[in-house]
């Protein structure tokens, strides 16, 4: 088909934030679930809510008329989205479709959160984003249809409000390149072999997306960026060939343009795109080098990624500009300014953020602000730099500002860096610990814990706000937190767990809170971005060096020590993580800024021993999310991240264990570097899984404790005393009995306390049972 010329020719975004500036959505899915809120009512607030985004970008710029607006919209996960659009949900959830066919609503939340005895789907990182993305599991037997036209209703209701939308779906190469085989697929079989089998499914979706008003389509394939997934960069690339071959050769269908950010697409991809008959191309020139010229881009539409989607600094405008003009020298017919991925990842308007200092806040961009920064770019594709030489002197004078300001670089931090010895990240004899934290401890096998979180209930959400408010003093604010501390712990005593958390109820978040007790970092109040489903988190502002006034979670630990004569773990996030659930400098390497956070740790967890805490976990559930996507890039990450890991934790006595935390980390992708943080217990996600983590554990010779968790928190089922046994049972089969821990798979933060009660008992139960199968005393 001939394309149509595009206004986004100058300009475009690839997503915008959908779950609304106040969590609309997060809001009125919550309702859905508890019942206060039916189907029907569901559907008109997040029409609201598309109706608003498109309005506000057309407002700031992007065309109404064309189909320079993204349609991304997503009541949970774009990748379970068009896993069930075409047809592949679990047989478990199969009693939900509809009786013609159809998956709605209550399969697709089902699917995500699980039902009765159904467990969820698996839930990972997004490539190397702190966005979680539901895992599709499909298998030889998996029969693919379109059983879902909500993308379609989506672009119909669009266009009934007078906007031209591009919607967006993740492309068939990637939905099969993330997604697992069923347990009733063969041992090796490969979802990417239904290629053929979906992309027939995704050229019927093509035509009723255009049938409902769609001129283009937009297929997000960051799989063609990645050197980190079961398929080699030259298997998705032939994948992908065969993928838009198909797909581009019928009449009846939009425009397609083929997004991949993320990072630079590989030099296949680039090609079998380039030559392929894809209408356009959007790539990633923020984290990637502009590509070779080649002869098929001709007769495309270029969307050059030269406005960071990923992070919320205001940043160099006039290199973007640079990047821009010189992505036009690649032969394209039409070359389009946009954003690097979707701004699903960045909160949407600093202009919301009353509270920060506004020498700070000039230096930012949220996402009205790119989608700013990208409407100026196009008029200067339009117009030439002159026109927008005004708006690129302002933002270098912005940027040049920034190095400036004080505490940017702090003298007394940088001192203190510079005189590290690799001695500093070197803790002692593995087995010397272990003697002393046996004589000192005394657990019994299998002993039983959490993760550190227990459940945020609305009356401590409504004590933290009026204490913010001033409605309730500090005093009272406090006396309350010990109130619930000593509520906590003898709930833990009561339910037999071994080792105990006071449940830190003053965290808002587990990043957030570190970041209101250091300094060099900002925090926003409206600066929301979605994490999982419903789940947002406000991500603190790294901006200059990093130091700890203070002590930060010492009070709150000797208080709930205090308590109770079974350990109380003291409970503090760890460096990579800080940085991975933060927005960073970007003007500095990451490795500087995480040997910065990991020396305040360091000096935290001294205090935490000297108040006679004897067990102190440092979490890093985000360490295999900051992996870089290139295979060559990661030696140097891994390095990097351990050392700070272990520098924040080598000061530690013998006597004292540290524990670690991580989820969702492919433990079989990073397990060297696992192993050399050191840690004296490791509690990793499983549950999921289905344990199947603890298998690469036992492979790989992992010789320090370790907790495969055994229910997965991210779903409200209380899992039954048979299902967390059977996983017990299977770890104890495969590992040492002395390294195995029982625990959740991840903070009960997000839950309430009727299942975390449940689940609990049923956890503590369940190793009871396997220490008396084993005859281990209890």
């Amino acid at each position: 088909m001939t394309a149509p010329t595009p206004a986004f020719a100058s300009g475009t975004i690839l997503g915008y934030p959908r779950i609304g500036r106040r969590r609309e959505l997060k809001r009125a899915v919550e309702a859905h679930w508890a019942g206060a809120l039916d189907e029907a009512a569901l559907e008109r607030t997040a029409a609201q809510l598309r109706r608003a985004t498109r309005d506000r970008l057309a407002t700031r710029g992007l065309g109404r008329g064309d189909s320079s607006i993204p349609e991304a919209f997503s009541y949970y996960d774009q990748v379970l989205d068009a896993a069930l659009t075409v047809g592949a949900l679990p047989e478990r959830f199969a009693h939900l479709r509809e009786p013609d066919g159809a998956i709605g609503l209550r399969a697709l939340f089902a699917a995500a959160r699980g039902e009765g005895a159904h467990a969820p789907l698996e839930m990972t990182k997004w490539f190397d984003t702190n966005y979680h993305y539901l895992v599709p599991e499909i298998g030889p037997e998996t029969t693919f249809s379109l059983a879902s036209d909500r993308f379609a209703r989506q672009v119909a209701e669009a266009v009934a409000d007078g906007v031209t939308v591009r919607p967006v779906v993740v492309g068939p190469v990637t939905l099969l390149a993330l997604a697992k085989a069923t347990d009733a697929a063969p041992d090796g079989f490969d979802p990417l072999s239904r290629l053929d089998d979906v992309v027939a499914v995704y050229a019927r979706l093509l035509s009723s997306l255009r049938a409902a008003g769609a001129e283009w389509v937009q297929l997000d394939e960051p799989a063609l960026v990645s050197e980190s997934l079961p398929a080699a960069p030259a298997a998705l690339a032939d994948a992908a060939e065969r993928a838009y071959a198909t797909l581009t050769a019928g009449e009846d269908r939009p425009a397609i343009l083929v997004a991949a950010g993320y990072g630079p697409l590989s030099a296949a991809a680039w090609e079998t795109l380039s030559r392929s008959d894809v209408e356009g191309i959007a790539i990633d020139l923020h984290r990637g080098g502009t590509p070779d010229a080649h002869a098929g881009l001709a007769d495309k539409v270029l969307v050059a990624g030269v406005v960071d989607g990923r992070n919320v600094w205001r940043g160099d405008l006039r290199g973007a500009w640079e990047r821009l003009d010189a992505a036009r020298a690649l032969g394209a017919a039409h070359v389009a300014a946009g954003t690097s991925t979707s701004l699903q990842h960045v909160p949407h308007d600093v202009d919301d953020e009353p509270d920060l200092d506004p020498r700070l806040r000039s230096w930012l961009a949220f996402a009205d602000q790119k989608v700013d920064q990208v409407v100026t770019l196009a008029r200067g594709l339009r117009s030439g730099a002159a026109a927008i030489a005004a708006a690129l002197d302002a933002a270098s004078e912005a940027l040049d500002d920034r190095r400036r300001a004080p505490g940017v670089a702090d003298p007394a931090v940088r001192a203190r860096t510079a005189a590290l010895s690799t001695a500093d990240a070197v803790r002692g004899d593995d087995a010397e610990r272990a003697a002393a934290q046996d004589a000192a401890l005394e657990l019994p096998a299998l002993p039983t814990t959490t993760i550190g979180s227990f459940p945020q209930t609305g009356e401590i959400r409504r004590a933290r706000a009026a204490h913010v408010r001033g409605e309730i003093d500090t005093a009272a604010y406090e006396g309350f937190l010990r109130d619930e501390i000593r509520r906590v712990i003898a709930l833990q005593e009561e339910l037999g767990l071994d080792v105990l958390v006071h449940g830190e109820p003053e965290r808002n978040d587990m990043v957030q809170y570190f970041a209101e007790h250091l300094d060099g970092f900002a925090v926003t109040r409206n600066g929301w971005v979605q994490s999982y489903g419903s789940r947002a988190t406000r991500p603190s502002i790294l901006w200059g060096d990093v130091s700890r006034p203070a002590p930060i979670t010492v009070e709150w630990a000797t208080f709930a020590q205090s308590l109770t004569p079974r350990p109380v773990k003291g409970m503090l996030t760890g460096p990579v993580t800080i940085l991975a659930w933060s927005f960073v400098r970007d003007d500095q390497p990451l490795s500087a800024t995480a040997d910065q956070v990991a020396l305040a740790l360091r000096d935290e967890i001294a205090d935490l021993e000297a108040a006679g805490i004897g067990i102190i976990q440092v979490d890093e559930p985000a360490l295999r999310e900051l992996l870089p996507l290139a295979v060559a890039d990661q030696a140097a990450y891994l390095e990097w991240s351990v050392t700070s890991f272990r520098l924040a934790t080598a000061g530690a006595a013998p006597r004292t264990q540290i524990h670690t935390h991580l989820c969702y980390s492919e433990f079989d992708v990073v397990i060297d570097a696992i192993a050399g943080l050191d840690a004296d217990v490791t509690s990793i996600e499983a549950a999921r899984s289905r344990g199947s983590v603890i298998t690469d554990i036992a492979e790989s010779g992992f010789a320090h404790g370790v907790g495969p968790g055994v229910y997965d928190i991210h779903s409200p089922r209380v899992p039954s005393v048979g299902e967390i046994t059977a996983l017990l049972e299977r770890a104890a089969r495969e590992l040492p009995l002395r390294q195995i821990w029982v625990n959740p798979d991840c903070g009960l933060k997000t839950r309430g306390y009727d299942e975390t009660v449940a689940s609990l008992r049923n956890m503590v139960d369940a190793a009871g049972s396997v220490r008396a199968s084993v005859s281990v005393p209890a």
